[in-house]
């Protein structure tokens, strides 16, 4: 609403949350002798249970066994519940740390962007909701939602009853907004909202219900120094349940993997290495270096040791060798795989200066040369 001096208080803009007693969004508890378990057991979990010693009671084991051990016929659940119930189960051990985006791939603003550059940013970045930060992304300051953006941009521009009676044409939907400053830095039009930070050993189950309780949608993962180390999203988390959620913004185009007519392969760096194994053939074996990771560019920063640099080329694995066509200081992007190819022997030196004193072959060589006879000093007779 427009106060006396004609700023715009957003009233929605501090969050009606920080009640810890505000429990309203949370999950429902069910007392104990609410649920009762049924008497009867179905045969196949009997069955089962006599067949692994397994005692009654935990009911998370025997729904595990149940999906393990039977098909979508034998209990009624479809194969997309069934997938669920599975992703249901291992949400109890998923960390944030497997959950989150990382550093590199963190779209951020600083807290004092001009509105229009604010706008063009979440235009090209495709997100609802930004990171704001002072001077680096390790002293964060809270998010900016783009509806707020909107209502901001909307009050401001919302002329009053006098000025429309006095203009012979009337104003679209009655707002001019030209009087819209887009130069105005983010931190004055007071729209930024509070973030979350979370330890990236918490468990995303825990993340859940927090922001179901908060309303905040957002978390910054940081580390034991305090540095940013992710973002998670509660669509991030939801996702770990039902599978990717893409809407009408997102590419539905994966990190591709070209292969070029001398059967040399353009690469993302965020491919995953089952796709490059799919697409460059089951002899792409990364060892070691790729037990740990998921996408080639980790297989590369693993195998290496380092961020490797454009334009280095890194042999291996096996007879194939990785060119980083694009890099940046923080991560690789755009790499080429093809077969390494077989370089001569080098030289020795003597080979070398034998090859530069006759370099046609015309010059006999020491050992070619005849032996002039010997002379008595009298000169020819």
């Amino acid at each position: 609403m427009p106060t006396a001096q004609g700023r715009i208080e957003m009233p929605d803009s501090d969050p009606t949350h920080d009640n810890p007693r505000n429990t309203a969004n949370l999950p429902v508890v069910v007392t104990s002798g609410e649920v009762m378990r049924p008497t009867a057991e179905g045969w196949l979990l009997r069955a089962i249970r006599s067949l692994f010693g397994w005692k009654a009671g935990s009911v998370r084991d025997d729904l595990q066994v149940v999906l393990d051990a039977t098909t979508p016929d034998d209990t009624g659940f479809s194969t997309v519940e069934r997938t669920m119930l599975r992703n249901i189960l291992g949400l109890h051990e998923r960390r944030i740390a497997d959950v989150m985006v990382h550093r590199a791939d963190i779209v951020a603003v600083k807290r004092d962007i001009p509105l229009g550059e604010l706008m063009d940013r979440f235009e090209s970045a495709g997100h609802s909701r930004l990171v704001v930060y002072n001077e680096t992304l390790d002293d964060p300051v809270g998010i900016v939602h783009i509806r707020d953006l909107l209502a901001f941009m909307t009050a401001r521009a919302r002329v009053s009853g006098v000025t429309k009676t006095k203009r012979k044409k009337p104003l679209p939907a009655g707002l001019d907004l030209r009087t819209v400053d887009l130069a105005l830095p983010l931190e004055e039009a007071r729209i930024i909202r509070k973030l979350l930070y979370v330890p990236p050993s918490m468990r995303a189950i825990d993340l859940l219900a927090q922001m179901q309780a908060t309303r905040i949608h957002l978390a910054l993962v940081v580390d034991e120094y305090g540095g940013s180390d992710g973002l998670v999203s509660l669509e991030d988390i939801v996702e770990q349940i039902v599978g990717e959620i893409d809407d009408e913004h997102d590419s539905d185009e994966p990190p591709s993997i070209v292969r070029l007519p001398d059967n040399a392969f353009i690469a993302d760096a965020r491919a995953s290495l089952d796709d490059v194994r799919t697409v460059i053939g089951e002899d792409f074996v990364t060892g070691e270096a790729g037990e740990e990771v998921e996408t080639l560019g980790g297989y590369l920063v693993s195998f290496v040791g380092r961020l490797p640099v454009r334009g280095e080329v890194i042999s291996g694995p096996g007879h194939y060798e990785i060119e980083v066509l694009d890099a940046d200081p923080r991560r690789v992007k755009r790499l080429r795989i093809s077969t390494r190819k077989e370089r001569p022997a080098p030289r020795t030196q003597r080979e070398s200066r034998r090859r530069e004193a006759a370099p046609d072959g015309s010059q006999p060589t020491a050992s070619d040369t005849p032996t002039p006879p010997p002379s008595d000093g009298t000169g020819p007779q």
